[in-house]
């Protein structure tokens, strides 16, 4: 199944790299975003910059939207007009970080107007959407997921499908419940060993062949930890519903408000 023609809602940090990952794989690629400077870089890059977000799916096979919250996912899909454009058996990737159920809905609404639909959130950070090696976890169904994988595989390493709608979401909450509690626990570890005296920076080139070797330790003081709050408040949010303890997660929460790249970075000085 091959597409050529794709499109991009929300060119800042992340979806800018998706798009320009895109267009250096040969993708036709049409984009939006509400700030002048971020339409004027990715035009640079070779995208094709649009008035509106229904313009974007003039001709886009898959479309990539990557805003910031739940509320914004809707009015992309939702109210925006870009329905109205996208031809039948075209695929809404969805790759914001949303709840669950707001990928379910979102699904529901697109499969009703003939379109497919993806959850398709990315993760290890700007630095892999800079060099076009992000993990993708794919909720949704399989023929739509068999569409959109060539777009996906453009700025993904690994894009992969994780089950139906919402799952994508889910995974990356799983991965994000363990990225910040390995976080948590860096921090408190490596505090302590200053203190003590180590030299952070040889302490943590040395624990990588350890048993205590962990992806955030191996990065630190390169995360930004921007999205911590959120993140952890949606976690906790669906264990709340599910009536599912996560006592662990709800200290890391408190633990990791107000953390910042600039506290890991201290820690190595």
């Amino acid at each position: 199944m091959s597409v050529k023609h794709t499109g991009i809602v929300g060119l800042g940090a992340m979806g800018y790299q998706m798009a320009r990952h895109m267009v250096n794989k040969g993708f036709d690629v049409a984009g939006y975003d509400l700030l002048p400077e971020a339409t004027a870089r990715a035009k640079a890059a070779g995208v094709k910059t649009v008035g509106g977000i229904a313009d974007v799916g003039e001709s886009a096979e898959v479309v990539i939207v990557m805003v910031a919250t739940d509320k914004q996912v809707e009015d992309v899909i939702v109210h925006s007009g870009l329905l109205d454009r996208l031809k039948k058996g075209a695929v809404v990737c969805v790759s914001a970080s949303t709840s669950p159920e707001t990928s379910r809905e979102m699904e529901a609404i697109c499969n009703k107007r003939g379109i497919g639909h993806l959850d398709t959130p990315v993760v290890l950070g700007q630095e892999a959407a800079d060099n076009g090696t992000l993990t993708v976890f794919c909720g949704g169904k399989a023929d739509a997921f068999e569409k959109a994988k060539p777009a996906l595989s453009a700025f993904g390493a690994k894009v992969m499908h994780v089950g139906p709608a919402g799952m994508g979401q889910l995974t990356k909450t799983a991965n994000n419940m363990l990225l910040w509690a390995c976080m948590a626990a860096n921090y408190e570890v490596l505090g302590f060993a200053k203190k003590m005296g180590a030299d952070i920076p040889k302490l943590v080139d040395a624990l990588q062949f350890s048993s205590g070797a962990n992806w955030s330790l191996e990065r630190w003081g390169r995360s930004t930890a921007k999205w911590v709050e959120k993140d952890m408040d949606v976690a906790l949010e669906l264990a709340q519903d599910a009536k599912a303890p996560v006592p662990l997660s709800a200290l890391v929460d408190q633990l990791m408000k107000g953390m910042n790249q600039a506290k890991m970075q201290a820690l190595l000085e």
